[in-house]
């Protein structure tokens, strides 16, 4: 039996997501048979932004030699004693939007963003341009990536942290929602 029900906290991630005021949309899991990592994806959006233009991914990465490491460690370990702090899962949040029309400065927009999420939710924020043919004009897409390391001896007791990053999550939405009327000529839906 395993020490701790990581699909049963992907559901309570769920629901902490939706008393935040996120709408869930979809969720897959994905597991890599030759190593048995696992991988669980949930997108889900702010309530404002039902129908578009900006959607945000959940991903959580099981390693499975950090889970087997974990339970030697928590068997190993004395009955009313927990096992340290030093096994590890990512978390990662990743924003999407529609190419762009109009690119944003992005050192502003890195900037403002990384104001935004600060050490609780580090955001790191790339782009790429796309040219569908040579006489076509480029076409941005931002990427907008932040990352959370979650604590199995946190999920071992029962406690979950997310109120912060999804608050954070929530500052980010509400930006860049606030900001896409600048960077397209007609907000898609």
């Amino acid at each position: 039996m395993a020490a701790i029900d990581i699909a049963g906290y992907v559901t309570s991630l769920k629901d902490h997501a939706h008393a935040h005021g996120f709408h869930i949309h979809d969720e897959r899991q994905f597991i890599e048979t030759y190593s048995l990592r696992q991988t669980w994806e949930v997108d889900l959006h702010p309530a404002e932004a039902c129908g578009g233009p900006l959607d945000l991914h959940l991903t959580l990465e099981v390693d499975p030699r950090t889970m087997l490491s974990f339970e030697d460690v928590l068997w190993a370990t004395p009955e009313d004693d927990l096992p340290p702090d030093e096994f590890w899962l990512p978390l990662l949040f990743t924003w999407a939007l529609p190419p762009l029309d109009h690119s944003p400065d992005m050192l502003v927009l890195a900037t403002d963003l990384a104001g935004l999420g600060g050490t609780a939710l580090p955001v790191e924020v790339s782009a790429i341009d796309s040219l569908s043919s040579v006489t076509d004009p480029a076409k941005r897409t931002l990427m907008i990536v932040a990352r959370r390391e979650l604590s199995l001896q946190a999920l071992l007791r029962g406690e979950d942290d997310m109120c912060e990053p999804f608050d954070l999550c929530t500052k980010i939405c509400d930006y860049l929602l606030h900001h896409a009327q600048d960077w397209y000529d007609e907000v898609p839906s």
